[in-house]
């Protein structure tokens, strides 16, 4: 159903994107020659429909093409133009010798959303910005890590026990979900300062829209491919879903962070990562004042460690 109202959106908008994709070969024709090698592709789309009419995984789909076009292979998915890396040659090329021209991320739309305009360690272009955040949570957050042992100790004993009981009862256990279970448990501690797993009504709704988020992330979104059909994602309800989801989102982070400004409110003896981050918007050692969004920037790759 996706794909063919794709086909008749495409078709109507096909004159006006054969002018923009004439000039587009027009202004970039001297480029072409020092490209990387690439299978033929279609006009405007690319091959952008060899991977959505694949069978396979996309890692397998870009395996067997580097069989064929060698480890540096070039892919354009409608206007965004792609650099597959195949070998550990040639990765060392792009990752260590050119790292500074591939580190930053792609600006893709969801992305950029969730994350609060780019102002995380994780979406944010490399640059003066994300230097300032990378020196936030290394002074800050990772050089915490000792200190929350008791945590990972606690949480590890629980598991335990409850690995036990499952054996005294003679009950199977599904070892994958019970060890994302812990792993996610002591996220959630170290950074939320909560166990989700005891707050029912909580860890359904924070489940909810971490899922919601994931499924968004990996939807597939006209703009991130064709600029000038932003149209077409709000018409499919893309952005309205994605709209509402980081609203959501966005209310439950703020909830957290009113929470741990209640003065009325029993404090644990562990900071937690929201109040290390609460406690640091006063320190001006860095060029830039943190604010509440870019906390929840922080928090929001934090929650998304969980999946």
């Amino acid at each position: 159903m996706a794909i063919a109202l794709f086909v008749s959106i495409f078709l109507l908008a096909l004159p006006f994107l054969l002018f923009v994709l004439l000039k587009h070969r027009i202004s970039n024709n001297g480029s072409f020659n020092r490209l990387p090698p690439s299978p033929p592709s279609l006009p405007l789309i690319g091959h952008l429909h060899m991977l959505m009419f694949d069978n396979s995984a996309p890692h397998l789909f870009l395996y067997k093409l580097s069989q064929k076009y060698g480890p540096l292979m070039f892919l354009r998915f409608g206007f965004r133009p792609t650099l597959v890396v195949s070998s550990a040659k040639m990765a060392e090329e792009v990752m260590k010798t050119h790292d500074l021209d591939f580190c930053s991320r792609t600006n893709l739309c969801a992305a950029r959303k969730l994350s609060y305009n780019a102002s995380d360690l994780s979406f944010s272009p490399y640059n003066h910005y994300w230097r300032e955040m990378r020196k936030v949570c290394v002074v800050h957050l990772f050089s915490r890590v000792q200190k929350y042992r008791h945590i990972r100790e606690d949480e590890l004993a629980r598991l335990i026990e409850k690995i036990c009981q499952f054996s005294i009862d003679s009950k199977p256990i599904n070892l994958s979900e019970a060890i994302m279970c812990f792993s996610s448990l002591i996220i959630c501690r170290v950074g939320f300062g909560k166990r989700y797993d005891e707050q029912g009504i909580e860890r359904s709704r924070f489940h909810r829209l971490l899922k919601e988020s994931q499924a968004i992330l990996s939807s597939f979104c006209f703009t991130d491919y064709f600029p000038f059909m932003g149209w077409a994602d709000r018409f499919m309800g893309f952005l309205n879903r994605l709209e509402t989801t980081f609203k959501e989102f966005d209310t439950f982070f703020q909830e957290l962070i009113d929470e741990h400004l209640d003065s009325n409110k029993l404090k644990s003896e562990q900071d937690d990562i929201v109040d290390v981050l609460l406690r640091i918007r006063t320190d001006h050692n860095f060029s830039f004042d943190p604010t509440i969004d870019h906390i929840k920037a922080i928090l929001m790759v934090i929650s998304f460690s969980l999946k």
